[in-house]
């Protein structure tokens, strides 16, 4: 025989009022929130450019950013592919220390100043990040992350994601923008047990900078609602499951307080299509539906047995 208390959840659904309890895969909506992914871009000579370009998708997750993609594969349709994102992480390696142009070694060598001109991404969002050798080559540490950035900037795009240089052992760089590097400054060589924890916090920074934001929505408030509560844009994924669980912990307590209606006689009424049927042995009414497939019960007597 089934019980109350087995049937509660069943209940719950016909007499609350329209609540429905906090399912597992709640939707997050935002109203500046991107309709497209992140592009992330690099060029690489050794492999190592490229890894930390697959660190920085995994930290963010697929669902957030697509890539990577190998610059020298996307030569004469570079424009079409950087149109598809709002925001782009864009890496290079440095090889050609201490030049004044072209000095990533890779394919964004061969863009720079011919294709990349002709593109219209003035206002993107734009991250740049880059390797480099901070101890052979201490006066140029990671200069064409400098050039990268240069780049972008000139085109009229949104600059983000400049880190510090604290725990780095460098001379000069040519990617520094006043105290701080003008992105997130790798070494693979000499701190690479540091890479993870750097892009992690990297990909941390550039989400309470504002890298999810989309500037095409119509509202540019710079809110994101999770049901009817409203989380500042540099709220954290923490905050944000911190505020699911508060909720959730609301909805539960009227989940309980409904439970209780159910037992004070709240389906007792002639309009909620069940059938009362009074047990005066064991002083409880047994309510079917209509359809004769679901029951419920209740251990007061009903208004109309």
């Amino acid at each position: 025989m089934m019980t109350f208390k087995k049937l509660l959840v069943f209940c719950v659904t016909f007499k609350t009022n329209g609540f429905t309890p906090l399912l597992a895969n709640k939707k997050i909506e935002s109203t500046r929130l991107l309709s497209s992914k992140i592009g992330v871009f690099f060029g690489s000579s050794t492999g190592a450019t490229e890894l930390a370009a697959e660190l920085i998708v995994e930290k963010f997750g697929s669902e957030i950013a697509e890539g990577p993609f190998e610059i020298d594969t996307l030569q004469g349709n570079l424009g079409k592919k950087l149109d598809e994102y709002e925001a782009l992480i864009v890496g290079t390696p440095t090889w050609n220390t201490g030049a004044d142009t072209e000095r990533s070694g890779t394919g964004w060598d061969e863009v720079y100043y011919g294709e990349m001109q002709d593109l219209n991404v003035s206002g993107r969002k734009i991250a740049v990040f880059g390797l480099g050798d901070q101890m052979s080559y201490g006066e140029n540490y990671a200069d064409a992350s400098g050039e990268l950035y240069d780049v972008f900037e000139n085109l009229g795009c949104k600059m983000m994601g400049h880190t510090s240089q604290e725990g780095y052992e460098h001379e000069a760089s040519k990617g520094i923008r006043g105290s701080l590097f003008c992105g997130l400054l790798l070494d693979a060589v000499n701190q690479e047990d540091q890479t993870e924890s750097r892009v992690k916090n990297w990909v941390v920074q550039l989400i309470e900078e504002g890298i999810l934001d989309s500037d095409k929505s119509i509202n540019e408030s710079p809110i994101t609602r999770v049901n009817d509560n409203v989380i500042s844009e540099t709220d954290t994924a923490e905050s944000i499951i911190a505020s699911l669980k508060e909720e959730n912990s609301a909805l539960k307590r009227k989940l309980e307080e409904n439970s209780l209606l159910l037992e004070s006689n709240l389906f007792n009424q002639p309009d909620v299509g069940f059938t009362p049927h009074y047990n005066h042995f064991t002083g409880s009414t047994m309510w079917t539906s209509q359809d004769g497939r679901s029951c419920y019960y209740t251990s007061d007597t009903p208004v109309n047995p």
